[in-house]
């Protein structure tokens, strides 16, 4: 028997559940509500247009085969009624009737419905701060707001930017102003890391390093205490200080868009998510909601988690579509992987940080491994960074990150380990990882393979290793005298080090350690560094069976210490 179905939201996650449901029940009607006069576009492209390397919004409204998705295009390509700037007031459950106004006209009208999809995605979350409706002052929310962005950076009106918050959209909008336009742009976050409680604090200080040499500066651990100017924007007072600027983007995350679904009666939870089913059900079975609006089970830890990605409103939308059709579809619940370009660095990760591992209440060590990306003899080549977060006990793999240059292999990486993460895998499973193999691609012992290694070392107490943070914090302790850093190198690579540093910096190479154990103090605790981590853990192993076992190996070696900013010579 044919149905009504009205869609509220036509972004991401309502054309895909109104396109799959049409298609397996042609006979049955689709009523799809929104807003806004811009639908089904790639809200995640929006920094790039912004940017300039999306010359045109269209562009994010068309399909691979260059057809815009306007309302025309559903009604006429896909048989779905479309209204546009028409906004849902309310949810009559008992009647199963929305109420909806035409925003250009203020008509009130009402839809009947059989079934009914939320899809009303999020909203930024805002600053309840002084200033805060200046002129000048944006949150990159939608279609609209980025023109009008541009078009202000286009005029000749921004030559200063503040961007608060640094997570997904604060480094992207950060690029998108620096790179193109040549704006000085700073960045405030209030915690002490960049993207907080998505990666380590090692991964983002690469991140960090990388864009301050890009011109990006930023102030972590400060507050934006409130935005002045006449009518226009012109300054910020932070805890730290006084910032110039006449553009300001907040970017201080998203919350879901519920109040539709909080006013009907339908669960929420205390984050605003909306409560689904793995059907995609909500607490109403015949509403289904998905995308930014609702939270699902985050598969590392077995609690509600909040996701708003595209991609992952996409495939919720399929899985709806479906079951509007009287499927059983489900949903099984997230790890939360993403992948994000800063400036020539691609920085990805799946399931937790260490950090956010810990404060789940997991026993957590991390592992971190850098390590070319392809074969060390193929003549292009990039060290790509890795690190995995292990359960101390049971080896389970709770999450894993990566920093390398732009490019497949860093997500590639990533998606590899992603895709099992709901099976429990362990370490053991990350060292016989099967993956494809060619010079061009990768090296014989993959960086995965030898990531799961490292860490099952560290489990096993064989790899006894300290952080570039840990490592800081003993090179500005080491006039104490109780530290020697032993350089695992050849004298090429040692030598500036000691010359530097010769009060404190030791050069034995890994391949003579044996023969010159008489050089190695025996009274201080000895700090091993290498390159990339791999000769110092040798030199660990060698010192271990040598009765010295005093020793803390680097993980990453100098290269990490390079990639964090911190050149010693």
């Amino acid at each position: 028997m044919p149905k009504n179905v009205v869609v509220i939201g036509a972004v991401a996650l309502g054309p895909k559940a109104a396109c799959r449901f049409k298609r397996l029940e042609p006979d049955s009607s689709v009523v799809m509500v929104d807003k806004d006069h811009l639908i089904s576009y790639g809200g995640c492209g929006i920094p790039y247009f912004i940017s300039g390397d999306v010359s045109d919004p269209g562009q994010l409204q068309e399909t691979s085969f260059h057809m815009l998705r306007d309302k025309e295009f559903f009604q006429g390509a896909k048989d779905i009624e479309v209204l546009t700037n028409t906004e849902a007031l309310s949810i009559d459950r008992q009647k199963k009737k929305v109420h909806i106004q035409n925003l250009t006209t203020g008509e009130d009208a009402t839809l009947p419905y059989d079934k009914l999809v939320l899809a009303t995605g999020s909203r930024p979350r805002r600053l309840d701060i002084p200033g805060i409706d200046l002129e000048g002052v944006f949150a990159v929310s939608n279609m609209n707001a980025a023109i009008a962005i541009k078009e202000r950076i286009a005029s000749g009106q921004v030559e200063n930017a503040l961007i608060i918050g640094g997570g997904f959209i604060g480094l992207e909008m950060a690029e998108a102003l620096t790179d193109m336009w040549g704006i000085e742009t700073t960045v405030v976050e209030i915690t002490d890391q960049l993207l907080p409680g998505l990666v380590s604090k090692n991964m983002a200080k690469i991140v960090q390093h990388h864009m301050e040499e890009q011109g990006v500066a930023f102030q972590l651990e400060d507050r934006v205490e409130r935005l002045e100017g006449n009518k226009k924007v012109e300054r910020a007072i932070t805890t730290g200080g006084i910032i110039a600027a006449d553009m300001v983007i907040v970017a201080v995350g998203a919350e879901p868009n519920s109040d539709l679904a909080r006013a009907a009666g339908l669960e929420v939870s205390l984050r605003g998510g909306i409560v689904v089913n793995s059907r995609m059900q909500t607490s109403d079975p015949d509403i289904y909601a998905g995308g930014d609006c609702v939270e699902v089970t985050n598969l590392i830890t077995g609690k509600p988690g909040y996701y708003p990605l595209g991609s992952m409103a996409n495939r919720q939308g399929r899985i709806i579509g479906a079951n509007l059709a009287g499927g059983n579809s489900e949903f099984p619940g997230a790890v939360g992987s993403f992948v994000v370009k800063v400036f020539e660095l691609s920085v990805a990760a799946a399931g937790l940080s260490s950090d956010v591992a810990r404060s789940e209440g997991f026993d957590a060590i991390s592992a971190l491994v850098i390590q070319f990306d392809r074969a060390h003899f193929y003549p292009e080549k990039d060290l790509m960074t890795l690190e995995m977060v292990v359960e101390r006990g049971t080896g389970r793999v709770l999450g894993i990150q990566g920093v390398g240059n732009m490019g497949d292999g860093t997500v590639g990486r990533i998606n590899a380990v992603a895709s099992i993460l709901k099976y429990n895998p362990t370490t053991d499973d990350i060292a016989n990882l099967e993956l494809a193999y060619s010079p061009p691609f990768s090296a014989a012992m993959d960086i995965l393979n030898a990531l799961g290694n490292t860490a099952e070392n560290i489990l096993a107490g064989k790899n006894r290793v300290v952080d570039v943070d840990d490592f800081d914090e003993l090179w500005k302790q080491r006039e104490k005298g109780d530290v020697v850093f032993l350089d695992c190198r050849g004298w090429g690579n040692a030598e500036p080090f000691v010359e530097k540093y010769s009060d404190h910096w030791k050069s034995i190479p890994q391949d003579e350690l044996r023969l010159r154990i008489a050089e190695v103090p025996k009274d201080k605790k000895l700090v091993l560094i290498c390159n990339t981590g791999v000769r110092s853990y040798e030199a660990q192993v060698t010192l271990d069976q040598m009765g010295i076992g005093d020793t803390c190996n680097l993980q990453g070696g100098v290269a990490a210490l390079k990639k964090w900013g911190l050149d010693l010579v």
